[in-house]
């Protein structure tokens, strides 16, 4: 994958994070890029790993928020 596309699905991801925080319930943070890393076993948009992304609709909101605060940092190291 190319630095520009990396870059521009981070920047999507962050935007996309930021919309969930301030939706209740807690929005998803999908930015429709639904294809897995086979590498870092996480999906290429997202970041989520395929028990994450299972596991989302059964988390509690404080749970969801939690995640989101590691979807960011596992952006941060992607750039």
């Amino acid at each position: 994958m190319e630095n520009e596309e990396v870059g521009s699905r981070s920047e999507d991801l962050t935007d996309a994070i930021a919309a969930a925080r301030t939706v209740r319930p807690v929005g998803s943070p999908c930015i429709d890029v639904c294809r897995m890393d086979q590498t870092r076993s996480y999906c290429e948009g997202c970041l989520r790993t395929r028990e994450e992304i299972k596991a989302w609709k059964s988390l509690s909101e404080s749970e969801k928020l939690t995640m989101l605060d590691r979807l960011s940092e596992r952006n941060s190291e992607r750039v």
